[in-house]
């Protein structure tokens, strides 16, 4: 990772628009209907807002946990992106979530934060938020940063 005292290169507001202006997105970051609102990199927290599709509910009409799991591992990822400089991913090793209420399709919000860079491994927490900020489901997770690697063909 980048030297933990060195300032960002960028500041958190060119960050936050470099993460909304991306034309390297993934597909799944699409899926999930994903933005990047806010971040602090001397607080490597970041928040997102997510637009959950119907698609995503279950018989009940409650979105299935799986993709809120989706969810909470998108910002735990991107977090890691973010805290690095743009200069690595950090790929999820194991991720706990506890459950609290459903969430139905529409607005949904993330916060989410690196608690410990060590030097083989990161460990995050993620919250998942309704429309009326009442807590759906909470994460941990442990992850591997890797620096980012160009795709040959």
């Amino acid at each position: 990772m980048t030297d933990q005292k060195a300032p960002p290169a960028l500041s958190d507001e060119d960050m936050l628009a470099r993460f909304q202006n991306s034309k390297k997105r993934p597909a799944c970051s699409d899926i999930l209907g994903m933005r990047v609102v806010a971040l602090s990199q001397a607080d490597k927290s970041l928040t997102m807002d997510f637009q959950v599709p119907d698609s995503f509910a279950n018989p009940t009409g409650a979105v299935q946990g799986g993709f809120i799991a989706a969810l909470l591992d998108e910002a735990m990822g991107t977090v890691c992106i973010m805290a690095s400089n743009v200069t690595m991913t950090a790929p999820t090793l194991e991720m706990k979530i506890s459950y609290f209420q459903r969430l139905m399709p529409g607005p949904a919000r993330v916060t989410t934060q690196v608690l410990k860079w060590g030097k083989s491994v990161v460990f995050l927490e993620a919250s998942c938020f309704d429309p009326d900020e009442r807590l759906v489901a909470k994460a941990t997770a442990t992850a591997l940063p890797k620096a980012f690697m160009r795709h040959t063909s």
